[in-house]
């Protein structure tokens, strides 16, 4: 039975959320009993009418879609701004994951967007889904490590549980600007960690050293033909200083498989 009960994905009938919604039907499947909650965000509360009018529009769009899952979507109507509302439902409704559409910006490294600022913002799993991105179940993984200890292992459980899911294999880059294998026991600590958390799903450890480390990234996701990048972003870091999210915030304006953050 799957771990994952609920998903959240923040909704506003625009060609990144369908594409999002269509994305998260099919990694949800029509076996594993997942809710998916799409959450409109509205600037101001709207009429009875138009909530029904809303819902009516939602049914039609999942008949268009023509995919299969054990429960069907649902969609509610909240007001209020948007980061806030959807971290507030989070925590109201319980969510295990949350999912959510973006367009992207691959000619800046300024831009923010919605998507980006909520991994940042988040103190749970958040996948930002590209648009025109393959609909693809994760059967290829990569998980993206610092050369930082894992300070909490256990959020390597999204990551198992969706290996386990689609019995995926999980490739694990550590890009390093100076030397390599600098720190050896925190190499050998994480190794034990991934180890134990990954199960067999583990499959490898590539070192590398790059001065660009977003561009060894974006590299390394198409040498492996990965469908699905993972990383542990540092912004809420506790035990050494936390970053600033910059390369958090790249990866999710510039990567073209979706992205999943660990928090």
């Amino acid at each position: 039975m799957s771990n994952i009960k609920k998903i959240l994905l923040p909704f506003d009938f625009s060609e990144s959320a369908v594409h999002a919604l269509d994305y998260c039907m099919k990694f949800v499947g029509f076996e594993r009993p997942i809710e998916i909650i799409a959450l409109q965000v509205t600037v101001a509360p709207i009429s009875g009418s138009k909530e029904k009018e809303t819902r009516e529009d939602f049914a039609k769009l999942l008949l268009r879609l023509k995919r299969k899952t054990v429960k069907s979507p649902k969609i509610i109507t909240v007001s209020g701004p948007l980061i806030e509302t959807v971290l507030k439902a989070q925590i109201k409704q319980n969510i295990d994951l949350i999912l959510m559409g973006t367009m992207g910006d691959k000619n800046t490294e300024e831009a923010n967007t919605n998507t980006s600022r909520l991994v940042l913002e988040a103190n749970c799993p958040v996948m930002g889904v590209p648009y025109n991105c393959l609909i693809n179940t994760p059967k290829e993984i990569a998980l993206v490590l610092g050369k930082e200890e894992i300070e909490d292992p256990q959020v390597l459980d999204m990551l198992l549980e969706i290996s386990r899911s689609y019995n995926s294999k999980v490739h694990v880059l550590t890009i390093y600007k100076e030397s390599i294998l600098t720190e050896k026991a925190i190499v050998e600590k994480n190794e034990k960690t991934l180890e134990y958390y990954l199960e067999h799903f583990y499959a490898e450890h590539s070192f590398s050293k790059e001065q660009d480390i977003e561009k060894g990234i974006l590299s390394f996701i198409k040498e492996k033909k990965i469908d699905l990048l993972t990383i542990l972003p540092r912004n809420h870091a506790m035990k050494t200083n936390p970053s600033e999210g910059r390369l958090t915030k790249l990866l999710t304006l510039h990567s073209e498989v979706p992205i999943l953050t660990l928090d």
